[in-house]
């Protein structure tokens, strides 16, 4: 491989290189740990595995050499890079949540996901950035420094899967995991211009993920097109005997004329007029293709942020409330300051007197809007939605300001709370050189019908001139 311009953009180029022998895996790790090395100031990683890359890359050429393989069934990740966030257990590797807490911690296990995407065939480059625990929506908040936008260092990638999204969309891996309790995959990667998914809940398991709201994770990937995105999870779905929200379920597949709902509340004021329209030119390439468009309305979202500041940082308290610095981990005057800040929300709003005030009446809202989602899906497929009201804003620019940075999550939120599917698409960039994009939320385990809507948009519009390519 001649230089980093020659790494290939998806898994399938990928693949079909090493089978040709136009590359190798161990030159195909040369290449992006020289991009990382080249791309430092982005700040995507926290830890490199230089040594576990190259032992794993010997294991593929091997199995390529000796024709022993088969990618769709045995080895689907096989040559893959993996950037994996570093909330995601890895034996032998540093997990430290970017936090300074766990800073110097290295897991005796390895999480569901990794290491299903290990026996896949994939390559793990290293631990990714993030915000600190994944709490924030900029990649501001983590103890390791922030992860700044490849597209303009001057404005943040979103998060709290910051390096994650910025490693796809650098190349500076194929493919990488993250988690999505608020909108943390699919805001990053509408940020940094890639495909995130944040899969149903119960869909892939947690086990081996450090906690933030239980109630809330989803454990999802990044990729550059869709099909990449659908082969992780693939690869990553289903039980493991060690989550017990996970069930290997019925998923709803395509069938019939699909109908995409366009919901009302998600185009009001305070919506930057780039991103509407920019969603509503996705909608006419959906149109165009047969598929049928209505308006709905969701007439709880208004609550939903509201809502989910409540639960979420009550169930934040309660998972940090592990780490005190004693079994292992640094003592707890190492958390960061949104840390604390969310611990004391989540403290107080579980504490006598508070608890039916506050998390109990959330709960109950909550149910509302799960019941929102339930009747718009009884007469419609799928939804399209902006996935953030602002395309990526600058760094430093919300980080005084608390609730300004919460209010990011406004789109995305819902659907965790819903426990539904939701896919982030690139559809372009605005007039600042920033990308855009849209999500495409479906009912409960509708996986299938997301990803075949979003092969559908990148084919309207021409997959290869859409897929982002810095």
């Amino acid at each position: 491989m001649k230089n980093t311009k020659d790494i290939p953009l998806t898994i399938k180029e990928t693949q079909e290189g090493l089978l040709k022998k136009k590359f190798s895996a161990m030159e195909l790790v040369d290449a992006y740990l020289g991009k990382i090395d080249e791309e430092k100031d982005l700040n995507a990683y926290i830890t490199i595995c230089d040594d576990e890359a190259y032992k794993k890359a010997g294991e593929v050429d091997k199995l390529i050499a000796n024709n022993s393989l088969d990618f769709s069934e045995n080895f689907p990740l096989l040559g893959a890079t993996i950037g994996h966030k570093d909330l995601f257990l890895t034996k032998g590797i540093r997990t430290t949540a970017a936090s300074k807490v766990l800073n110097g911690y290295v897991p005796a296990y390895s999480a569901t996901a990794v290491a299903r995407m290990e026996k896949a065939g994939g390559i793990i480059l290293g631990k990714t950035n993030c915000d600190a625990w994944a709490h924030g929506a900029s990649g501001e908040n983590s103890d390791f420094g922030p992860t700044k936008n490849p597209w303009n260092k001057k404005f943040v990638p979103g998060g709290s899967s910051s390096g994650s999204a910025v490693s796809v969309a650098a190349g500076l891996s194929l493919i990488a995991t993250g988690t999505d309790t608020g909108g943390s995959i699919r805001q990053p990667a509408n940020f940094c211009g890639v495909v995130g998914l944040k899969p149903t809940y119960g869909a892939v398991s947690r086990y081996g993920i450090i906690a933030m709201a239980s109630s809330l994770d989803s454990v999802g990937n990044f990729g550059k097109s869709v099909a990449d995105v659908e082969t992780v999870f693939n690869v990553t779905k289903g039980e493991d005997g060690r989550d017990s929200t996970v069930k290997n379920a019925e998923f709803i597949k395509p069938k019939g004329k699909i109908k995409i709902g366009i919901p009302k509340e998600y185009f009001v004021e305070g919506v930057d007029k780039e991103v509407a329209e920019s969603v509503i030119k996705v909608s006419k390439v959906f149109e165009k293709a047969g598929i049928e468009l209505r308006e709905i309305s969701l007439p709880h979202t208004k609550y939903a942020i509201s809502v989910y500041y409540i639960v979420q940082p009550a169930e934040v308290s309660s998972n940090l409330g592990r780490y005190d610095g004693i079994r292992y981990g640094n003592p707890r005057a190492d958390f960061g300051a949104e840390a604390k800040r969310r611990i004391m929300l989540g403290t107080y709003v579980l504490s006598a007197g508070y608890y039916d005030a506050f998390y109990l009446k959330a709960q109950k809202v909550r149910s509302k809007l799960i019941g929102d989602f339930e009747a718009a899906f009884e007469t419609v497929d799928a939804i399209l939605a902006p996935v953030s009201p602002t395309p990526a804003f600058k760094l430093g620019e919300k980080a005084s300001d608390p609730l300004k940075m919460y209010l990011a999550d406004i789109f995305t939120a819902p659907a965790n709370l819903a426990g539904i599917p939701g896919l982030s698409i690139p559809s372009g960039f605005n007039e600042g050189g920033l990308p855009l994009g849209f999500q495409l939320l479906g009912p409960r385990f509708s996986e299938p019908v997301l990803f075949e809507l979003g092969k559908l948009y990148e084919k309207e519009t021409d997959y290869k001139a859409i897929l982002p390519n810095l």
